[in-house]
């Protein structure tokens, strides 16, 4: 993509409107603790106390309305703890010019490898050097700064005790993504109906274990609705795709298809209705229709092996999806036990010997998250893994540190005054990808010239004296807190307004504070994309390694699930769901760079667009392949498959080269892989899953290296034919 058409898609990103679902009450309740906090310091300490404690209760505001899944409380603390230490010493160094630089530095440099434990934090730490930079030149002595300092932290209690006083939606974000990843497997079961090779996108998964990932208080106080739900929703993905699979399942047509496109259909609907109830936390209202596609005699009849095996287990599972979400109703059980049951009389025994019922909820392994005292640790490992010259964090905190140490130098050489205008502008333009850097700096100044032009007006009017100017101040943020995740200039833009209306409250006249504002955020703006341009971190470069890496955890997870054909244990297999998760994280990288790297101005460098998409297609269909054997993995006392073990050691082997492969620029081969489904023994293997199983994985890595080779394969590389549902 060239400089142009990259600034271009930058800069419509950046004045984007999106339609998101407003919370009108989080942003009164976000807006009633600011009004709060302004007014009790204007009563204790006067209208400069007001302004630093508004700065302290507006950013620990905003620090809950990030996308966290810890308790709100504690991050309105932190937020405003960590604003008022900041202010403390930047005031007392604030005389000294060469002084306060180095505290700058050492800051904004910290701030910025933050980013590395996770964006809730980045946007914290970076928000806390912007708005240091204001708050710093309102005390006139050491007690007044140490005065400042605690309403700031004042500020930030106000908030956190309303947030324990006025819950709004405490599961709120819980509920959103637990439901969430239960209407993508509905509408998932809906495109197999019609595609039975449908791809899925394991993200919602992804987003509802982190959300089920509680901390000990949490686990307490957790709904039952949401305990459990979770590890069924993880199970039912691979069923849905071995009902609907031809390769393991039922042909493309005829009297067993229409009956499994019945079953995906009542499949899709019952999720749906799990989803909306424990969205809302209301009981599950199941369609009769839905419980009765899964009670009819006429299964056992007319699905077999590998298919009837997997309708069984839908129904179970199925049914203690809406067990699970259900918090009562006689009939709501009834209908859950009718799902699990299997339903009617007349069908007959299923072929293996079926899996277990789920256990119930109560019973159910809970996921911990560290406590804060225990996140510094891991805090400080993941910040130490990023600490070399090629990382993007810590390239992104090299820049952020030159572009403010610059920013304020530059801003204090201009005759303007408040040149701390510079260096905060830029370091809220700041992230570690060209994309979001460019387009903030396109609504930073796009939504500086609207508020600042708004609020001026509004106080050129208004004529506002302090405690006007401290209600116009609230209005503008609960109009962001209301806003900001719909369009970036206008959250900007209320930034601005707020900024503007609460100087006012100290005294300062619009004609102090807009035009220089605006003229210093361009030069803020303008300084952080050259940084950017000068000192990049881009991601197309790393592609080639993030491919690399998925191959590897993808071989892993594959080569698990086949070894336990070889080597039965059951359905519970802790190193294959170790596998799988280390695997959705490998793709995950890869689709967030892939992403980003699609607004970049760079040209490919060994991995075109096409090659990219063509690997990813291939990759992405070796995990469908994989989990449709997960899905059938045999019972203990099965028979075992003793060339499934020489297969499950080529795949892992082979994959760890290829992966090494990838990176150095070379075509991967599997010339182990197909060798170990050229032994005679595999004859034996009854089990058509893990016989035409094997086949496919192995057509899935020769079209991987076709893609990355740019000369046309021979036919001695390529695979055996491609199987319907490959």
């Amino acid at each position: 993509m060239s400089w142009f058409r990259a600034l271009k898609e930058t800069a419509r990103s950046g004045l984007s409107v999106q339609r998101t679902r407003l919370e009108p009450l989080l942003a009164l309740r976000g807006a009633a603790g600011l009004a709060i906090t302004i007014w009790v310091s204007m009563w204790a300490l006067g209208p400069e106390a007001a302004v630093s404690s508004a700065f302290g209760a507006f950013q620990a505001a905003i620090a809950t309305f990030q996308r966290s899944w810890r308790p709100r409380p504690e991050l309105a603390l932190a937020s405003g703890t960590s604003l008022a230490v900041s202010t403390f010493l930047g005031y007392l160094t604030i005389s000294h010019l060469a002084l306060f630089v180095a505290l700058l530095v050492l800051w904004t440099f910290a701030a910025g490898l933050t980013w590395a434990v996770g964006p809730t934090a980045g946007l914290i730490a970076s928000s806390n050097v912007a708005m240091m930079l204001v708050t710093v030149t309102l005390p006139t002595s050491v007690a007044q700064a140490a005065g400042h300092a605690a309403m700031m932290i004042f500020g930030g209690l106000v908030q956190a005790a309303l947030i324990v006083l006025v819950p709004v939606r405490r599961w709120g974000r819980h509920r959103d993504a637990l439901a969430d990843a239960l209407a993508a497997e509905a509408d998932y079961a809906r495109r197999l109906r019609h595609d039975p090779v449908a791809p899925f996108d394991p993200l919602p998964l992804m987003v509802a274990r982190e959300a089920a990932a509680v901390t000990p208080r949490q686990a307490r106080r957790r709904p039952a609705e949401l305990h459990g739900a979770r590890g069924l929703a993880e199970r039912i993905r691979p069923v849905l795709a071995s009902l609907a699979d031809p390769a393991v399942g039922v042909a493309e047509e005829g009297r067993a298809r229409d009956l499994v496109r019945e079953l995906l259909g009542a499949a899709a609907t019952i999720l749906d209705a799990a989803a909306g109830a424990i969205r809302r936390g209301d009981p599950v209202e199941l369609p009769p229709a839905a419980v009765a596609a899964f009670s009819t005699p006429a299964t056992g009849a007319v699905l077999t092996g590998p298919a009837y095996r997997a309708a069984s287990r839908l129904g179970r599972l199925l049914g203690d999806v809406v067990e699970t979400a259900s918090r009562g109703g006689t009939g709501r059980l009834q209908q859950a036990s009718t799902l699990k049951s299997g339903g009617g009389t007349g069908q007959r025994p299923p072929v293996a010997a079926p899996e277990a019922s789920t256990s119930p909820p109560s019973s159910s392994k809970t996921l911990l998250r560290p406590t804060f005292p225990e996140l510094i640790p891991a805090a400080l490992r993941s910040i130490r893994k990023e600490l070399h010259p090629n990382s993007p964090v810590t390239r992104h905190a090299t820049r952020s540190t030159a572009v403010t140490a610059t920013g304020y130098l530059l801003g204090a050489a201009l005759p303007f005054g408040h040149g701390y205008w510079a260096p905060l502008a830029a370091v809220m333009i700041m992230r570690p990808d060209f994309s979001q850097t460019y387009s903030r700096a396109v609504a930073r100044l796009a939504g500086t010239v609207i508020g600042v032009g708004v609020a001026t007006g509004a106080l050129q009017v208004t004529h506002a004296g302090p405690h006007l100017s401290a209600a116009l101040a609230v209005a503008s943020a609960a109009l962001m807190y209301l806003l900001m995740s719909s369009a970036q200039f206008v959250a900007q833009a209320c930034i601005a307004a707020y900024v503007v209306f609460l100087l006012g409250t100290a005294g300062e006249q619009w004609t102090q504070t807009a035009p220089e504002r605006i003229l210093l955020t361009v030069v803020g703006g303008v300084l952080a994309m050259a940084a950017y341009a000068v000192y990049p971190a881009w991601e197309t470069p790393r592609l080639r390694t993030l491919l690399a890496d998925w191959l590897a955890a993808q071989g892993r997870y594959t080569a698990a699930v086949v070894r336990h054909y070889a080597e039965p244990v059951g359905k519970a297999a802790p190193d294959v769901r170790e596998a799988l998760l280390s695997a959705r994280d490998a793709r995950a990288a890869w689709h967030a760079a892939v992403a980003r790297a699609a607004d970049e101005p760079v040209r490919h460098r060994g991995l075109s667009r096409v090659a990219a998409d063509d690997a990813e297609d291939a990759l992405t269909q070796m995990g469908r392949v994989t989990m449709l054997m997960e899905a059938h993995l045999p019972e203990r006392d099965a028979r075992p498959v003793p060339p499934a073990a020489r297969l499950a050691d080529a795949l892992r082997t082979a994959t760890e080269k290829g992966a090494k492969a990838v990176r150095e620029r070379r075509v991967p081969r599997w010339d182990a892989v197909r060798d170990a489904l050229d032994d005679p023994t595999w004859s034996i293997a009854d089990d058509p899953v893990v016989r035409h199983g094997s086949r496919m994985l192995h057509r899935c890595l020769t079209e991987l290296s076709e893609a990355l080779d740019p000369t046309p394969p021979s036919s001695d590389d390529r695979g055996p034919p491609q199987r319907s549902g490959a």
